[in-house]
């Protein structure tokens, strides 16, 4: 008498069309009835049948190697059933043989000992492969035409959530309180002060609840600034669409972020949000023996613990943490305006701001001429592969960099322009700035650690020093050089203070 193992395999989609598991298992069971079959074990597969590392079947081939000789026959209802891949078939087909089984479909039975029954197997096992692969190819152009429309497809990234319609058609919106972390975390990435590890810890401590890996995706995704990113599929490159969401974020922040990212952005990066409260200049401050940063920590005394600022190598430099915190506050009131001076900066801002046109029309131009640039290279590239000098997918890398290129250009072009069109009372932002600049020192001591980390990295984008009891700085970031002159720079040019300053801010 034979003794037959009953596979049932059922995808999810497949269980409204009646190839329910208890269906499938009542037909083989009738067969074996009708056929004078034992049935030994049923086993259920609720997996694709694309091919073989199914979690099921592997239980099936470990026991047929253990238990050989046991049962003869392997039955399921239909050959697609069994795969929908034919070469992975054939090799199992193959392998069951070797182990004494014989796979067959009750419903397209074949005699495999009959050579011309294998033109049959081969149609039976071809058949559903192709109606797979046909079925992805439409689903992917549905799903690209769906992203060229500005739709969303797939689960909504954080800070929106996937909603549908009443009309059946589904859609992502705005879901809160994600939404407002994710606009601080561009916000703050844009600044380029912290590292993005320092921002998604903060985020998270806010609610966000995200891992690394999906936090830097998101970071790349254009769907914040309200854009869809629609693939390269095979002749037409990627690019990106208006998307029909509301967006999160405006362009500008989206490209800057992505500059900063990349590289591109001349700005400060790397400095961790989180430090103790004692310790504002950790990280800030270079080890006069090894040039690495000095960190900071506690020390426990006789009767209190006592703060040092120290070196991470075995170096031993080591500073009390009230030493160099003084020591950079001495060197903040240098920044301070003498008196007669404060006004003198108002009024040299506030000139040179009311001549700002020149400036604009200036980098205006400058955009216009790189985004025809752009073009003109793309165009290039197209004649050069239609005259067969240039390789198809030489071209699509062209065209899909120009694309981007152009992008972040035409992004900076809206925002320039909108410098000329949105009016700003520049008298009383002047006032509050110089006001604030007059009470530097002050403001720094009440300031949170995180205010004085971020004044620190916006001063000073080079490392400060300190010896001899003075803290030095290299660099001013340029902007702080224009703004915060040093009085002793403007005690030498007494005389022409107002003009020299005004042109130094035209450059700006």
């Amino acid at each position: 008498m034979q003794v037959a193992d009953l596979y049932v395999r059922v995808s999810t989609d497949e269980q409204t069309k009646g190839y329910s598991p208890r269906s499938q298992e009542a037909v083989l069971r009738e067969y074996c009835q009708l056929k004078h079959i034992e049935v030994r074990s049923v086993f259920y597969e609720d997996y694709t049948a694309k091919h073989f590392n199914r979690p099921e079947w592997n239980k099936i081939m470990v026991l047929l190697r253990r238990q050989k000789n046991k049962t003869n026959l392997m039955l399921f209802t239909k050959w697609d059933r069994f795969s929908r891949n034919a070469s992975d078939a054939y090799q199992i087909i193959n392998t069951l043989k070797k182990l004494g089984v014989e796979p067959q479909a009750i419903e397209q039975p074949l005699d495999l000992t009959i050579p011309e029954n294998k033109m049959m197997l081969a149609i039976y096992l071809t058949a559903p492969e192709i109606e797979n692969d046909r079925r992805g190819l439409n689903t992917k152009a549905g799903i690209r035409q769906a992203k060229k429309e500005g739709r969303y497809m797939g689960k909504a990234p954080r800070g929106y959530i996937n909603e549908t319609s009443k009309t059946g058609k589904k859609f992502i919106t705005i879901k809160e309180p994600e939404a407002s972390i994710m606009r601080w975390v561009f916000n703050e990435m844009a600044e380029g002060l912290y590292s993005a590890e320092s921002i998604m810890r903060r985020a998270n401590e806010k609610g966000l609840g995200i891992d690394k890996n999906t936090y830097l995706i998101n970071l790349r995704n254009p769907v914040y600034c309200g854009k869809i990113r629609v693939p390269q599929h095979l002749d037409e490159p990627a690019h990106l669409v208006q998307g029909l969401h509301e967006p999160l974020i405006s362009e500008e922040l989206f490209f800057k972020v992505q500059d900063i990212m990349d590289g591109r952005s001349k700005v400060i990066r790397g400095l961790p949000i989180a430090t103790p409260k004692d310790l504002p200049l950790r990280n800030f401050v270079k080890c006069n023996k090894c040039a690495r940063m000095l960190t900071g920590s506690a020390s426990k005394g006789r009767k209190t613990y006592r703060v040092y600022y120290h070196c991470r190598s075995s170096c031993g430099i080591r500073y009390r943490a009230e030493d160099i915190n003084n020591a950079f506050i001495d060197e903040l009131t240098k920044f301070i305006p003498r008196p007669g001076y404060a006004e003198l900066f108002k009024a040299s801002i506030i000139n040179a701001y009311n001549e700002k046109d020149s400036a604009i029309k200036n980098e205006t131009r400058d955009l216009i001429d790189k985004i025809d640039t752009a073009t003109k290279k793309t165009k290039t590239a197209r004649e050069l592969m239609l005259s067969n000098d240039l390789e198809p997918s030489e071209y699509r890398k062209v065209r899909e960099e120009m694309g981007l290129t152009i992008a972040r250009l035409e992004s900076r072009l809206n925002e320039v322009r909108m410098l000329n069109t949105t009016p700003i009372n520049i008298k009383q932002i002047v006032e509050m700035a110089v006001n604030v600049l007059c009470e530097l020192d002050s403001l720094f001591e009440l300031a949170n650690n995180e205010a004085k980390r971020y004044l620190i990295g916006l001063l000073f984008p080079e490392k400060l020093t300190f010896s001899e009891g003075s803290c030095r700085n290299g660099k001013l970031n340029e902007a702080a050089e224009l703004i915060y002159l040093k009085n002793k720079k403007l005690r030498e040019k007494k005389k022409k203070t107002c003009e020299n300053l005004i042109k130094t801010l035209r450059t700006l």
